[in-house]
């Protein structure tokens, strides 16, 4: 085996070159090449060069395990409630890794005064925290449960008056489980073999893996540990609030339409158009996370669909579609809000899928361009790997060490992603018999490809288009199936396949990214990869279930109405049907939706890279966002704009205090709202109602219902 070569291998080399060693800007000359070697005073890892890293082992401890479980509940309990009411979900990577110090650093500094403190608490097993609670958390969010595995029921296939036997699936934990535990693990071996050309060869990004790595480098310095407690404290404080207000609104919303969240903050005409502020501490929160151009955009969206579009349509009653359709049928006006939708989100998604395509190819070729320029450096005493060596910085030579030293081997890897494979390909078809196993078999065949495309692509842009790759898989297969066949079902079904190994692929990515910059070991990840992977897919189908139990989940007219539900099966519908199940127009307006959700993307980029001085395109708005009130209306875009002002006015008082603790505050604003769900669907469940319904009538109304009483 090859000995590596360390700094003081190359001391005679530079010596010979001229080059000085010590902390300064160095320009030397290599065959007539200028290079300048920077060496900072104190980077990231110098800080913690004495610091003893743990073995792989020795970062998975039980404690950390222990916090990961905690933390993974109560995320996926969010993020299921998030995904039932508007799927809109924000990242809780730094909620995730603030809590998961705040709770092991609380844990280890007890029994320190006790004189218990075997091992200290280190970025490592920080890092197998939140690789474990991401992890889980995106099990919860890619699971299905409200989007195309509800899209299988009765209750969402009654909404698009398509009741046949063979594309409809009564939802069971059982196999839900089974059906998450079958697809959610392959993704993992499929990348693991790349993690070396993605992080090293290539250096790619991953900005929130990245941002991560800062994160909790900062946490484990004694400053960003006091920062750490202070946001941790202001995240509590912010959660009790909103607990204890969302526990005070229950008690007058005894039914429907009653309580805060019906206030007709606008007028009783706004309300009916679903404009009004609902009172809703976890929206606020998401919008003071979510860019404000998000926000804007999701404003924009509800003014042109319920302000200006489903008025005008609904005129059209008795000519376009039958006036006797029920409101949810997706043959009358709930089918042009869910077939536009569709269309801008089509649109957005394709343009995206070539924009990231094209991207990583560009990119390839562009390695490869640099990877030869610098072999034409030869005819010199020093060697590719002397000059590689010198280029990098003791950061980049301390993380490479480390992160080559404990790799995954191709072995492992790759049997385990086809014996994984073989086996989704037994399963599935006996859990979704619509669905043969030469079907199957295309989509693993299809998927190394698309989880590459998806991994390279979030490594430049950190954006994942798992959803989007998983919209094409059921327009595909619920064609290929056909309609008697029950290719609504297929196409679903095929889209989780997809959807599971892609969004994997680069979420694996991400936190071996993290890992990286921290020091932790692969194998660490890859285990903490697994163990969350595995609560997830118990996790979600548990609380999903208990909202479903609770609550009529999928009711357009309820409290968690799983907004994708019905559009995931919009999809296999045209799949199957064609756009001969549109209403009328609905098709001339879908193209034009596509075509400007196109437009606006490419308009975005141009400006991105040819207009830099005013930097326009970050005043464009977002397509996909523009999409999502068309179904749901306003109200939660007016929430989260809230949001929005309130970082905006906090970040014009103090511009480093809203950056240093708007993210914990309003992580702690959503989940106390989303946690208060857990007692509230208790009493559900136990048939104990509020004992007061505040709600809101108009003079005329009022003066009926006076008439009425006093006339008893």
């Amino acid at each position: 085996m090859e000995r590596r070569r360390h700094e003081h291998d190359f001391e005679e080399e530079w010596r010979e070159a001229g080059i000085s060693r010590g902390y300064s800007y160095t320009d030397y000359n290599v065959n007539g090449r200028n290079i300048e070697r920077i060496v900072e005073p104190e980077t990231v890892e110098q800080v913690f060069k004495n610091l003893e890293v743990p073995s792989w082992r020795k970062q998975i401890t039980i404690r950390a395990m222990v916090t990961s479980i905690v933390l993974s509940f109560v995320f996926n309990f969010v993020i299921c409630k998030l995904s039932l009411t508007t799927g809109i979900i924000p990242s809780f990577n730094v909620a995730a890794g603030l809590l998961g110090f705040a709770f092991v650093k609380a844990w280890v500094s007890l029994i320190e005064k006790f004189g218990l403190l075997k091992q200290p608490f280190t970025r490592q097993e920080n890092t197998v925290i939140q690789t474990c609670v991401v992890a889980s958390s995106g099990i919860a969010f890619n699971n299905g449960t409200s989007s195309y595995l509800l899209a299988m029921s009765s209750i969402v296939a009654d909404q698009a008056d398509r009741d046949i036997p063979t594309n409809v699936k009564s939802l069971s934990l059982g196999w839900i489980i089974g059906f998450l535990l079958t697809v959610s693990f392959v993704g993992l071996f499929l990348m693991v073999p790349l993690t070396e050309m993605m992080i090293i060869k290539y250096k790619l990004t991953y900005p929130t893996g990245t941002a991560t790595a800062y994160l909790i480098n900062s946490f484990h310095t004694p400053r960003g540990a006091k920062l750490a407690g202070q946001q941790v404290s202001a995240l509590f404080k912010s959660f009790c609030f909103s607990f204890a207000f969302a526990s005070f609104q229950w008690f007058f919303k005894s039914g429907s339409d009653c309580g805060f969240s019906s206030f007709p903050t606008f007028g009783l005409q706004a309300y009916s158009h679903r404009f009004y502020f609902d009172f809703s501490s976890t929206y606020v929160g998401v919008g003071m996370i979510c860019p404000y151009m998000v926000n804007v955009s999701l404003l924009l969206g509800s003014v042109l669909s319920w302000g200006i579009m489903w008025p005008l349509i609904e005129k059209k009653a008795g000519i376009w579609y039958s006036a006797d359709l029920p409101a949810n049928s997706l043959h009358g006006i709930q089918g042009y809000r869910v077939f536009l939708a569709i269309a801008m989100m089509l649109g957005d998604g394709l343009y995206h899928v070539v924009y990231i395509m094209v991207k990583t190819m560009v990119n390839i070729i562009q390695q490869h361009s640099m990877k030869r320029k610098e072999a034409t450096v030869i005819n010199t005493h020093f060697s590719n790997q002397t000059l590689e060596f010198m280029l990098e910085n003791f950061d980049e030579r301390r993380r490479k060490e480390f992160f080559l030293k404990d790799q995954i081997p191709s072995w492992v890897a790759i049997p385990g992603y086809i014996c994984l494979a073989g086996l989704s390909i037994g399963v599935i078809p006996v859990i979704f018999p619509q669905l043969k196993p030469y079907h199957v078999l295309v989509a693993y065949l299809m998927a190394p490809i698309l989880a590459f495309c998806n991994a390279y692509g979030c490594g430049l842009t950190d954006w994942s288009l798992a959803s989007n790759y998983g919209k094409m898989a059921i327009m595909v297969f619920s064609s290929w199936v056909g309609l008697e066949n029950g290719g609504v079902l297929a196409g679903l079904a095929s889209c989780g396949v997809i959807m599971s190994i892609v969004s994997t692929a680069s979420d694996l990515m991400q936190d071996f990214k993290t890992g990286y910059l921290t020091l932790a070991s692969p194998r660490s990840m890859f285990f903490s990869q697994v163990f969350g992977t595995a609560i997830g897919c118990l996790f979600s189908p548990l609380i999903f279930w208990f909202f479903y139990k609770a609550y009529s989940v999928g009711d357009p007219t309820g409290s968690y109405p799983a907004p994708y539900g019905p559009m995931y099966r919009g999809m296999a519908l045209l799949g199957v049907e064609g756009v001969a199940s549109l209403p009328k127009n609905c098709l001339e307006f879908a193209i034009w939706f596509f075509v400007a959700a196109l437009l606006i993307n490419l308009i975005t980029h141009l400006f991105q890279r040819y207009e830099t001085r005013y930097r326009i395109y970050r005043f464009i708005p977002s397509p996909m966002c523009i999409a999502i009130p068309f179904y749901l209306g306003g109200y939660f875009s007016i929430d989260m704009c809230i949001g929005s002002l309130i970082l905006l006015f906090w970040g014009m008082k103090n511009k480093q205090m809203a950056n240093d603790f708007g993210p914990a505050v309003a992580s702690g604003l959503i989940c106390g709202e989303s946690l208060w769900g857990v007692p509230a669907a208790m009493l559900s469940l136990a048939g104990l109602k509020a004992p007061i319904c505040m709600k809101f009538l108009s003079a005329s109304t009022n003066n009926k219902m006076d008439a009425i009483l006093s006339g008893l």
